[in-house]
């Protein structure tokens, strides 16, 4: 929600003479240390921002200066108004409809047409095909415990279906893939951590606020340790699912293997994520090479026969 903070610090700046970085920061419920820095990205973008220090001073667009909307190319507002309405589709909220209108104020007419087509090349959708729909009410309420600093308690499940209870400050929303994260001081491990929405129930608002902490980014990037890890197997594939294997590698791995099948080196890593991954393509997929993680896949699928061989509900 960055773009929407910083247009409409942009607004305010335009509408008031003068303004101080607590008055922002009250504003926006933000710490004045980010307003700080968002001041440095409106300055960045070439409006001439200055800071007046002592009593009745604070922050002011140079009075010579004016706006023109044409400071902002038809690039800019395309990625504006994508990102905006993309983010809009699950964060629901006033601040993302008036940011989207903000910017929308902001394109000449004469470049209204052209922007629109851009805007429209692209379309970014986050919210899943399917799945649980209580996902929604849980953005609302941890951006509703971000705004006033006040503690969420929740249920969490972890591996292996391990359940605990969690207290935590929440610090920020997370979107990663598809997938939503909220980063928080877990008050139970006295550190920060990140926790899929999707793993929360019970969640729950506390009445206890608490002072922001400065929280760290977090790790979002795992390519290079993935690729320490990651080893190619060998499997013959169904052309059936080629479509969801190629979810999981590229093209070029694909080799004809008669008119029905295909061979793919396939990346593997030898955890429970991947064995099931293969799993699910059920008897689509067959494990070529090398010998002991097909031996480890038929184990796998001798247990869940054997599952099914006993009398219904049984474990």
């Amino acid at each position: 929600m960055k773009i929407d903070r910083l247009v409409s610090i942009l607004m305010v700046l335009l509408d008031k003479r003068r303004i101080g970085a607590r008055e922002l920061a009250d504003m926006f419920e933000v710490s004045p240390r980010t307003i700080y820095r968002d001041i440095d990205a409106i300055s960045a973008a070439g409006i001439p921002v200055r800071a007046a220090p002592g009593v009745g001073g604070g922050f002011e667009i140079m009075q010579e200066y004016k706006l023109d909307r044409r400071v902002f190319s038809t690039d800019d507002l395309s990625a504006l108004l994508m990102g905006l309405s993309s983010l809009s589709g699950m964060v629901r909220g006033d601040e993302l409809v008036h940011a989207l209108a903000k910017v929308r104020s902001l394109i000449p007419a004469d470049r209204a047409g052209e922007i629109e087509l851009r805007v429209n090349q692209i379309c970014i959708d986050l919210s899943p095909w399917m799945g649980s729909g209580g996902i929604q009410p849980c953005l609302e309420l941890i951006k509703e415990a971000l705004q006033e600093s006040r503690l969420l308690a929740f249920d969490y499940i972890a591996h292996h279906g391990k359940k605990t209870a969690r207290t935590a400050e929440p610090c920020r929303l997370v979107l990663k893939g598809s997938r939503w994260y909220l980063q928080g001081y877990c008050r139970s491990r006295s550190d920060f951590r990140l926790f899929r929405l999707s793993r929360m129930s019970n969640l729950r608002m506390g009445e206890e606020t608490f002072t922001p902490r400065d929280a760290p980014k977090p790790a979002l990037d795992f390519t290079e340790m993935l690729e320490t890890l990651q080893t190619c197997i060998t499997i013959r594939i169904h052309k059936s699912v080629m479509d969801r294997v190629l979810d999981h590698c590229a093209y070029e791995n694909f080799t004809p293997d008669g008119d029905e099948h295909y061979k793919v080196r396939f990346p593997f890593i030898e955890n429970d994520y991947h064995y099931d991954l293969l799993l699910g393509f059920g008897a689509k997929c067959e494990c070529v090479e090398p010998p002991h993680v097909r031996a480890e896949m038929r184990r796998r699928i001798l247990a869940v026969a054997a599952v099914y061989d006993g009398e219904a509900g049984k474990t």
